[in-house]
């Protein structure tokens, strides 16, 4: 008998690799590559799928699971397995993510939550006041924005990721899960102030992260924004004003977050001392460092080596 509560694109991809589910989990088997994916349909407004694998080389299949009629909204969230990297997640509207295929990449960490607009809507007493919660939840433009998972947004990605309820528990476990965490997600977004939305299309969004990737590969010079805009092929207006749209902040105040992360990170994994970490870091003058060390730490650099 056919289990409902598994995701076509995942009985899709056992075919593919001529192997069974087991629980709603499917194993990549070790000629293949190794690691899992786990799906689960929850009911037809929301599912999610959890993968954590490495395959020797790239799939391609036809996305089963594209439903024109619906509009539904995506989170994908990334670098939630292991320290390496930021825990982000995208959240966009379904405009963006219905393409025909579907390429299942050779390494994969991603949870990825789909959720019927309609009926998130359906959810919220009132979201006029905010343009990001109306732009989501309409769902008639293309639309892509980026948040960083605090701590207690990791939380519950753990307990996702690592509970193991009794099976009768699972679907009804998880379901709450992934919803807190997509109310708490929109919560955060609700605070931004964007006025005004501007519609995205796939060439702007890689361009963004394009000059995303390009500014956070040497946290030691800060960002010019003529050179990004040149990069870019934008105007310096566009480029930050979708920048800021896609990210929640600025780009000089996002370059200055990560600086300030890689900071902590050599800090406290690579024993380096403050001078070394500061002059590293493109700064001249040590006392503005640690000034702008604890705006964004909480404390100075010295302090934060003695925790």
């Amino acid at each position: 008998m056919k289990d409902i509560t598994v995701p076509k694109v995942i009985e899709f991809f056992s075919n593919l690799l001529g192997v069974k589910i087991e629980n709603r989990r499917l194993g990549i088997p070790v000629k293949f590559g190794k690691g899992y994916c786990r799906g689960f349909v929850f009911n037809e407004n929301i599912r999610m799928i959890i993968s954590n694998y490495e395959l020797y080389e790239d799939l391609t299949i036809k996305n089963p699971d594209i439903d024109v009629a619906k509009k539904m909204i995506f989170f994908k969230l990334q670098n939630v397995f292991s320290k390496s990297g930021i825990p982000s997640v995208m959240i966009g509207t379904s405009r963006l993510n219905t393409d025909d295929v579907i390429s299942i990449h050779s390494n994969t960490a991603t949870i990825n939550i789909e959720i019927d607009a309609c009926y998130l809507g359906s959810l919220f007493y009132s979201y006029e006041k905010s343009s990001i919660l109306k732009g989501l939840l309409q769902n008639t433009q293309p639309y892509l924005f980026e948040q960083i998972l605090y701590p207690s947004l990791q939380e519950i990605v753990n307990d996702i990721i690592s509970e193991n309820p009794e099976e009768a528990f699972e679907l009804f476990f998880l379901r709450v899960k992934a919803e807190e965490l997509i109310c708490r997600l929109l919560m955060e977004l609700g605070k931004r102030d964007d006025k005004q939305l501007y519609a995205l299309n796939v060439q702007d969004i890689e361009t963004i992260y394009k000059i995303r990737g390009l500014m956070l590969e040497d946290l030691g010079k800060p960002p010019i924004i003529s050179e990004l805009s040149a990069l870019a092929g934008m105007s310096p207006t566009k480029l930050k004003r979708l920048f800021s749209q896609i990210f929640g902040n600025s780009i000089f105040s996002y370059y200055q977050e990560f600086r300030m992360k890689e900071a902590a990170k050599l800090l406290k994994e690579n024993r380096s001392s403050v001078s070394d970490v500061g002059y590293r870091l493109g700064f001249t003058n040590l006392g503005h460092f640690s000034k702008v060390f604890k705006q964004h730490i909480g404390i100075n650099p010295k302090q934060y080596t003695m925790l």
